[in-house]
């Protein structure tokens, strides 16, 4: 848990930054910041990836889930469940405000709307479930500091932006983040360590398409890849078995 921890005091002191200056970052600042965490997403993937001990494994991990992931679209629910949030959130529009409303006219809650965007951008990214499973697996939380680097800057421009409300989204980032890097510790304990290996091999692959995308060389759609790392965890436990 130490990489949410770091990920939750990152986004605390980011957002008191921008609640203190009240202004964006400077873009530069944050495009070379992105560019240098895209990187780091690189090296770390390839050190990952080359680790596998049967590159069959890997194959037959991503492609079939890179296809079971765009059959299901994981992206698109993704951003319609951001949507429906944006719109949905308690207290998001006045009584008698239609969504309809709400996306022409705006909503006079700050609170909510910073509170949500926040756990979204935060939240919601494939950083967020690598950097839980790297953890939760026993391995040092590089990417989830990676992920802090990243989230700090955000969170004063959001603060800035929107107010009080993004310091309370690390609540559910805790509870979500947290949450899935004890999941990965309890699901490790049941996993030999070929198949552990193999699994992070996978997540490696992706790690690099999150680089890609961070350094804007090409989009790639890494939610949609996720499931591979089911299928690598499948897999490398039958050929234990067998």
């Amino acid at each position: 848990m130490v990489g949410t921890l770091v990920n939750v005091g990152a986004v605390i002191a980011g957002s008191v930054i921008g609640l203190v200056v009240r202004a964006r970052l400077p873009e530069r600042l944050t495009r070379i910041t992105f560019q240098g965490i895209g990187l780091f997403s690189l090296a770390i993937g390839v050190s990952m990836a080359i680790k596998t001990a049967n590159w069959l494994v890997v194959v037959f991990s991503i492609v079939p889930g890179a296809i079971a992931g765009e059959l299901i679209d994981i992206d698109r629910h993704l951003v319609r469940l951001g949507d429906w949030l944006k719109l949905r959130w308690p207290g998001g529009r006045t009584v008698g405000q239609s969504s309809d409303d709400v996306q022409a006219h705006g909503r006079p809650d700050r609170f909510a709307e910073g509170m949500v965007a926040a756990f979204l951008l935060f939240c919601m990214g494939s950083m967020t479930v690598l950097g839980a499973m790297e953890e939760g697996m026993g391995k040092a939380p590089n990417l989830l500091l990676a992920k802090s680097v990243l989230d700090g800057f955000a969170a004063v421009a959001l603060a800035a932006a929107y107010g009080i409300g993004v310091v309370f989204s690390v609540i559910p980032l805790l509870v979500y983040q947290g949450g899935l890097s004890l999941l990965a510790a309890a699901a490790q304990k049941a996993l030999s360590g070929p198949v552990v290996n193999e699994v992070s091999a996978v997540g490696g692959l992706l790690l690099i398409g999150l680089g890609i995308n961070l350094l804007e060389i090409k989009q790639v759609k890494v939610l949609n890849m996720l499931p591979a790392l089911v299928f690598a965890g499948v897999l490398a436990w039958l050929l234990v078995r067998g």
